[in-house]
């Protein structure tokens, strides 16, 4: 099987899930902790060497104040746990500026590593692809515009996956998804299964990746 070497998580629709059950939508975001978890500990069973996970943009912090405050918890927490669980070279990346990048997250704007790595994990965290281009408008060689870019240590995307059943990158990582293969999921990310991982897996096998040759 073909499998991909970095795989972006875009988890979204916490607020939709909390909707539907009866929630305020601030509640959705700590549900979506364990399925986190969860995909890690799948990435490492297929030992998948990379993983990005989207967790807020600077856009998001237009929302109400309460459901801001609840997503920056539950950004924390999810690294928190990330490293609670070990052998991981763990990243954040995002806007560190600005008040909205949780101060709890700021050492580990350097990668870390915990453990004996046997995967990489990116979290991006008050991030924004203005900020992250820099100012940059042209298209150019890659090699010179990572060197430019702030999240120059991530690598190129080949999968992304999307719960919540909408097909957009929402910004995530303009350079490192220019070849990416976007699976959507159409449950909510708090009813992540691990069928869903498995099914993204195997769909990217089926895919013709060329890379434009």
């Amino acid at each position: 099987m073909r499998l991909p070497k970095h795989i972006a998580i875009i988890p979204d629709g916490n607020r939709r899930w909390a909707v539907k059950h009866n929630l305020n939508k601030q509640d959705g975001y700590e549900r979506g902790l364990d399925p986190g978890l969860e995909v890690l500990r799948k990435a490492k069973e297929y030992r998948i060497p990379e993983i990005t996970y989207y967790g807020f943009t600077t856009d998001n912090c237009k929302r109400p104040k309460i459901q801001q405050e609840a997503f920056r918890k539950a950004c924390v927490d999810a690294v928190k746990m990330i490293e609670k669980e070990g052998d991981v070279s763990l990243l954040v990346v995002g806007d560190a500026s600005s008040p909205n990048f949780p101060k709890e997250l700021l050492k580990y704007r350097e990668r870390q590593r915990i453990g004996v790595p046997d995967i990489k994990v990116n979290f991006l965290v008050n991030y924004g692809w203005e900020w992250d281009l820099g100012g940059i408008t042209s298209c150019c060689e890659e090699e010179r515009l990572m060197g430019k870019v702030h999240s120059s240590d991530i690598s190129r995307i080949d999968l992304v996956i999307r719960w919540g059943n909408m097909r957009r990158l929402s910004g995530m990582l303009p350079v490192q998804s220019v070849y990416a293969d976007f699976y959507v999921v159409e449950n909510f990310w708090p009813d992540y299964c691990d069928g869903d991982f498995d099914d993204a897996i195997r769909w990217y096998d089926k895919q013709d990746v060329t890379l434009g040759g």
